[in-house]
């Protein structure tokens, strides 16, 4: 009897042979042949999952996203809005070793989306959804009349976007240097300056 193989199940398979390449050995060494290798499969049996290496990156991208998603619909959130806010914001950034490393991919993912334009759509389109949950929190602040008087909303949401895109950057470049507490930190003094 024939095995019977789940398909979405093995392409999140290449999808995770992809990202321990990159981490490992970097973007440039993620070659079908060696996601193959990494992921125990010969190279020509990839491409019944993906036709391109720009699909399988395509895919890789967007299970990170999901990933952060499904993070983020399952936050047991307590009703104390700015406590709920910044475990929002932490659940975005590189607060252990899973996020740090799933942001490291998508780094590297980002990268690539300059210079391949299959990517490059994907990668605005990520880029714009966590915009919108920026976006969200200030609504939220704004809505529970919180946000100091006379603030240009517009610029404080691109603002707090910096912010957390910074922190990112930052947390996953000089990890010693800004760990969880730190992070933390910045988040609750930034909100801070944005509140009454």
């Amino acid at each position: 009897m024939p095995k019977i193989v789940d398909h979405n199940k093995q392409k999140e398979k290449l999808a995770e042979a992809t990202w321990r390449v990159i981490l490992r050995d970097g973007l440039e060494r993620a070659s079908v042949r060696n996601i193959a290798l990494e992921a125990g499969i010969s190279a020509g049996s990839m491409r019944h999952y993906f036709s391109t290496q720009s699909e399988l990156l395509a895919f890789s991208m967007r299970l990170v996203s999901q990933r952060v998603k499904t993070r983020i619909s399952s936050i047991q959130y307590t009703g104390e809005l700015m406590e709920d806010i910044q475990q929002l914001l932490c659940e975005i950034l590189p607060m252990d070793e899973e996020r740090s490393a799933e942001m490291e991919v998508w780094f590297g993912f980002t990268a690539k989306a300059l210079v391949d334009p299959t990517l490059h759509g994907l990668c605005s389109e990520v880029y714009d959804e966590l915009r919108r949950v920026i976006s969200s929190v200030m609504e939220a602040l704004g809505k529970s009349d919180l946000l100091r008087e006379g603030l240009d909303f517009e610029i404080e949401t691109e603002r707090l976007y910096a912010v957390i895109d910074g922190l990112a950057v930052h947390a996953v470049v000089m990890p010693s240097r800004l760990n969880p507490e730190m992070i933390r930190s910045v988040i609750a003094a930034h909100l801070r300056s944005l509140c009454k």
